[in-house]
């Protein structure tokens, strides 16, 4: 299994990404200056920032740079977002000239200036406005109270609350203003001079990341990008943004109250100096990327770092090359680990699966290679591979991971049609599966044999159904049942009308085999959604692991078995899957089943 966090180590050939902004913030004529790492949710931007963290630390004059980290979704709701970055660098300066008087009292002034700002207005609004900057909980007490006053349950201690929280705020507010007369304007005035000569004095190059901007709401976005201005003519300063374009563009569009697109353009240009887009990933880095991810958890290799750098290298050397070289073979990747790799069975089958997958996930347009979805859906596949050990079902990474590509790559519709199908099957062996395998070499033959559901998909389709290993003469039940396992609910259930959600409420609540109410939901679901009833109610089962009694559920299941012979099927393999052993309550309740097999 991997982590959903951003890696320190280049697995995607972004290292000439992260080079290109390395050069410019090296450029003393290039600063002050601003850098856009743009790219959508998951495309590895904080990974980026990694890359050129390390970097940085690592050149000949890595203690020219100082480099601070500022996450402006951390204080989204907690504080104003200009006074947070700005509250942040001089916090992480501080910390580096405290040994040097004069500078470490420059950079009080600028803390107690930032401070001034806040009271002035930058982070109270509306009714803690009035309050000037008490503690939390005082806030929080005096808030409680006025919202009692509101409803008309105010008493003696609400009042106590409110007045004790305005006379500390206006203790608060006296204090950080020292009784002068101050305005926003001469403040931020002065606070960027202080700046300028704390900057000038520290005589190194400040390097500010301000990562999951697009996280963010409109209003914090938007805050964060103006406190920018106030370093982008100061010298020796760089700030490194990594957000997702479009979300920054929605955001200034919803603030300034529906701008037209030349306009946002315009906007982003003056703050964003610099912009970089992340890479799009191609078949060739999906592949090693999926290389990478496998030996760096495999048992023999985990903890090999030298053997794992030693992959990392030669594979981002081939793709340095893949203008003039052909892709490198599986064998040489695994030799690149060492020479027992090659003969390391396992290792070896995840090596091979990912060869044959890459295209699938570099193209197809739900996955597009984004390595956050890459990596969970190779999570997906270890679950089910540990699910499948644990039951002693069939386990081929092959098979699995391509019934993983199938829901990932397909609509709910299709992934629902695609279960059904196999389920409704005698052996769960569809013919139609097999048809449309024998196809893969006549496209135009394989499209008009496509179920409606799947003709959108034509293309994937036509990829998948040409994959390896081939889905002819295997029993798929299993890899339903697993996929089912891990796969949301909500996968599932488009599809059914009203009459078939009532009916599926009535039978999973359903505990007496002889209710009349069971029969008659059973009775009123449509045509052609009983299979997906019976798949949901499925689904719920599914979630017991021990059948000593009758989960909830399972006289429901029952019933439409009982009563809907083009369910019993799915009734029957699913019993048979989960309870290898019939336990007495359900060997007595069979019995006088004759479409039940008591073998």
């Amino acid at each position: 299994m991997w982590s959903d966090i951003e890696s320190k180590i280049d697995f995607l050939n972004y290292s000439e990404a992260s080079e290109i902004i390395i050069n410019v913030l090296q450029n003393p004529q290039m600063l002050p200056i601003s850098i856009g790492v743009f790219g959508s949710w998951g495309t590895g931007k904080s990974t980026i920032l990694n890359l050129i963290e390390n970097n940085l630390e690592h050149i000949e004059n890595h203690d020219d740079y100082v480099i601070i980290r500022f996450d402006a979704w951390l204080y989204q709701g907690f504080d104003d977002a200009r006074a947070s970055l700005l509250e942040v660098i001089n916090t992480e300066i501080s910390k580096l000239v405290k040994q040097d008087e004069k500078l470490y009292e420059k950079a009080l002034s600028i803390g107690k200036r930032i401070n001034k700002l806040r009271a002035l207005g930058w982070a109270a609004e509306g009714t803690a406005l009035a309050f000037g900057v008490p503690t939390f909980g005082l806030l929080s007490k005096a808030i409680d109270s006025i919202g009692n006053g509101i409803n008309g349950s105010a008493g003696d201690e609400d009042a106590q609350h409110v007045t004790e929280a305005i006379n500390k705020g206006k203790e608060s507010l006296k204090d950080i203003l020292n009784e002068e007369k101050s305005s926003a304007p001469k403040e931020i005035t002065a606070l960027k001079n202080e700046f300028e000569d704390l900057l000038a004095s520290l005589n190194k190059k400040v390097i500010v990341f301000v990562d999951n901007l697009d996280r963010c709401l409109p209003k914090q976005t938007i805050e964060t990008l103006e406190s920018l201005r106030l370093f982008l003519f100061m010298k020796n300063t760089a700030f490194v943004i990594a957000a997702d374009e479009e979300m920054v563009r929605f955001a200034v569009k919803d603030h300034f109250n529906g701008i037209d697109e030349r306009h946002i353009t315009d906007y982003l240009d003056k703050l964003i100096q610099f912009p970089v887009k992340v890479p799009r990933i191609s078949t060739r880095e999906v592949r090693a990327y999926l290389f990478l991810l496998y030996a760096s958890i495999h048992e023999n290799y985990a903890t090999e770092t030298a053997k794992l750098e030693n992959l990392r290298n030669g594979l981002e050397s081939n793709l340095r090359l893949s203008w003039k070289d052909d892709p490198i073979k599986v064998k040489d990747a695994l030799a690149l680990l060492d020479e027992q790799a090659v003969d390391t069975l396992n290792l070896s089958n995840n090596f091979y699966v990912s060869d044959r997958i890459a295209h699938l996930l570099a193209e197809n347009k739900y996955i597009e290679g984004n390595p956050r979805i890459v990596k969970r859906m190779l999570n997906v596949i270890s679950m089910r591979q540990m699910i499948a050990s644990a039951r002693k079902m069939p386990n081929d990474i092959g098979l699995i991971t391509k019934m993983a590509l199938f829901e990932r790559c397909c609509n709910s519709k299709s992934v629902s049609l695609l279960y059904n199908t196999i389920n409704s099957s005698s052996d769960g062996k569809p013919k139609i599966l097999e048809e449309l395998e024998e196809l893969t070499n006549d496209i135009d033959t394989f499209k008009s044999k496509l179920p409606k559901e799947w003709e959108e998909h034509h293309d994937f389709l036509f990829s998948w159904f040409s994959l390896e290993p081939k889905l002819k003469g295997v029993n798929l039940r299993p890899l339903v049942y697993l996929s089912k396992e891990t796969v949301p609910l909500r996968t599932i259930t488009k599809g059914l009308s009203s009459d078939g959600e009532a009916a599926l409420k009535t039978l999973l609540k359903v505990t007496n085999s002889s209710s009349k109410a069971a029969i008659q939901a059973i009775g009123n679901i449509p045509v052609g959604e009983e299979s997906l009833v019976m798949n949901l109610i499925l689904d719920e089962l599914n979630k017991h692991t021990h059948w000593g009694a009758k989960p909830n559920g399972f006289i429901g299941a029952f019933l439409l078995a009982r009563e809907l012979e083009d369910t019993r099927p799915q009734f029957i393999h699913f019993m048979n899957t989960v309870m290898v052993e019939k336990t007495p309550w359900f060997s007595l309740l069979i019995s006088k089943e004759k479409w039940f097999p008591k073998n």
